[in-house]
């Protein structure tokens, strides 16, 4: 059997290994494909695995040999699932592998704004506290945690890891997910979006991208937040418009922005965000912990091993070829 990975690297970018991946057939690991190349090397393989490399229609119909594809990542809109679905092969994603780890990064981000701790460590190297006439100084306003009120879009398992800990840090958390029922032991307020926007002293984005979410966040939405707000988005970046929250804070309509994802990754130089006042970008990391890609290469080769045991987990594409 051959298994190829189109693009392991952000995976594994060297201090993972592949060993049990290996055991289980002939394997060819590339770092990254090319969209010209994808054909080429995936032509002879049954066993598929990529994480942004695009597997559309007119791929998938070149590679005759073709038995599973797995997208090493929870979404899997690089998949064509109607295309694989129409020639019988699975496709399978990894649904929950780094939720500590993604919660852990909306507060990383949220403590830089409140506390701008990277912009003080540098002043002080630069020789400001030295040069200072007082035993200590701040640039910007430092704001405390405790009292105030966290809105969160979604609420599934990364918006609970992010209630348990802003409640651990005495914050008030507002809810809006229109698919889910309050769960009797969330100490937790479920309101409408409006109500949210309005009420809350940080918003934080926790829903997928659909049609309805696509934009959602958008001059409108950022009317209704408060001056002193902050956005926190760890979602998908086409749920926000760039260059509205840009306008946003450069007006000073909010207080800041908190990003690890934007609508076009890796972003071009015009991206009105890079130089966007008061705004904080991490290049799509929260996913990346060491922890959380152990989970991630487990997962992968469990759903490998389920479909080869004739069990086959996490299909995302089952309705579709049954149907």
């Amino acid at each position: 059997m051959r298994i190829v990975v189109l693009d392991g690297h952000t995976l594994n970018p060297g201090d993972l290994d592949w060993d049990e991946l290996e055991s289980l057939g002939e394997c060819e690991i590339y770092d990254r494909t090319a969209p010209d190349d994808v054909v080429n090397r995936a032509r002879h393989a049954e066993i598929v695995l990529t994480n942004k490399t695009v597997l559309d229609a007119s791929v998938i119909e070149r590679l005759p040999e073709l038995r599973y594809i797995g997208v090493m990542a929870t979404g899997y809109n690089v998949v064509d699932i109607e295309a694989a679905a129409g020639k019988q092969i699975p496709v399978t994603n990894v649904p929950t592998y780094g939720t500590q780890s993604v919660a852990q990064m909306v507060f990383a981000l949220l403590l830089e704004l409140t506390q701008h701790v990277g912009h003080h460590a540098h002043t002080v190297r630069e020789g400001k506290w030295a040069a200072c006439e007082d035993f200590c100084y701040w640039d910007y306003p430092l704001v405390e945690l405790a009292g105030l009120t966290i809105g969160l879009v979604g609420f599934g398992r990364i918006g609970r890891a992010v209630a348990a800990i802003a409640r651990a840090f005495g914050m008030k958390v507002l809810v809006n997910d229109i698919l889910v029922v309050r769960p009797e032991d969330a100490d937790v307020e479920f309101v409408g979006l409006d109500a949210l926007f309005a009420q809350s002293d940080v918003v934080s984005l926790h829903c997928p991208l659909t049609p309805e979410t696509d934009g959602m966040v958008a001059a409108p939405r950022l009317g209704q937040m408060k001056r002193s707000a902050f956005l926190i988005n760890t979602s998908r970046g086409p749920v926000v418009n760039d260059r509205d929250l840009a306008d946003a804070l450069n007006s000073g309509r909010i207080a800041g922005a908190g990003v690890d994802v934007l609508s076009v990754e890796p972003p071009g130089p015009d991206n009105p965000l890079l130089s966007a006042r008061n705004c904080f970008i991490t290049p799509h990391i929260a996913w990346a912990t060491r922890a959380a890609r152990v989970r991630l290469m487990r997962a992968v080769v469990d759903n490998l091993k389920a479909f080869l045991s004739g069990r086959p987990q996490n299909v995302v594409n089952t309705a579709i070829m049954n149907s």
